[in-house]
């Protein structure tokens, strides 16, 4: 009996310790993992974001850091997506419409949707404008498509036109030459603005969107053309100067 008493185990208060020091390590755990969660599902929708104004916008800022140029919807449409939808399917049987501009990164293909999903599963908000919204954390997540639609739709694209031996056409000659740019609408197709030069052989086009554009000049009496490509990125005013073939003025 004597040694049977003498035996140490665990008293209840001792017991009682135990799990409560317990259930504090498991609370801990618990938020760190929830805390870890919650930057995973913030991150993967700032990457969503990211996409999808890609998408919207392009890249255009690709020439400078040497991966490809993009323009996305807007330099093939012209014109702002009425919403994210427009960028798996075409919003309305557009000719200039050259999507999909983003697939679903599981379940590639035309007609996915879970792109326009935030971390938490709630869809993003877009439109038209130029902000995206994440509303599924505990905060707002914001993108903004660039610092205004101006930037991205009304930009200008001026010209110089010369002869070979670098004249300008000068108030006799102007109107024999007409400089032509094609570029989409906004509605689906594209259309061309001609204008006739200044006496110093300038033309100057505005409100042109951003994109990959056909500049063309023409001699009316020969109808001998010079054609450019004009890349116009967001808030740019790109300028090209355009020699003719020979001299002729």
């Amino acid at each position: 009996m004597a040694k049977r008493l003498n035996q140490t185990g665990y008293s209840l208060v001792e017991l009682l310790v135990t799990l409560i020091i317990i259930s504090i390590l498991a609370s801990v755990a618990i938020r760190s993992l929830k805390g870890a969660n919650e930057v995973a599902k913030t991150e993967k929708t700032k990457q969503a974001l990211a996409r999808i104004a890609q998408a919207i916008a392009g890249n255009s800022s690709g020439a400078i850091g040497g991966s490809a140029v993009s323009y996305g919807y807007v330099g093939d449409v012209g014109a702002l997506p009425p919403n994210l939808d427009a960028l798996a399917n075409n919003p309305g049987g557009y000719a200039t419409w050259k999507g999909p501009y983003i697939q679903d990164q599981i379940s590639a293909g035309v007609g996915s949707s879970l792109f326009t999903l935030d971390g938490w599963g709630k869809t993003i908000d877009y439109s038209g404008g130029l902000s995206l919204t994440s509303t599924g954390g505990s905060t707002t997540i914001s993108r903004s498509l660039g610092g205004s639609i101006d930037a991205l739709l009304r930009n200008r694209v001026q010209t110089t036109i010369v002869d070979a031996g670098r004249t300008p056409p000068g108030n006799v000659f102007r109107d024999s030459l007409r400089c032509e740019l094609t570029y989409p609408n906004g509605a689906g197709a594209m259309t061309t603005r001609a204008k006739f030069p200044n006496a110093n052989g300038e033309v100057d086009f505005d409100s042109i969107p951003v994109g990959l554009h056909d500049l063309r000049v023409i001699y009316l009496p020969s109808g001998d053309t010079v054609r450019r490509r004009i890349a116009v990125a967001p808030g740019d005013s790109p300028y090209t100067e355009v020699t003719l073939f020979e001299e002729l003025w």
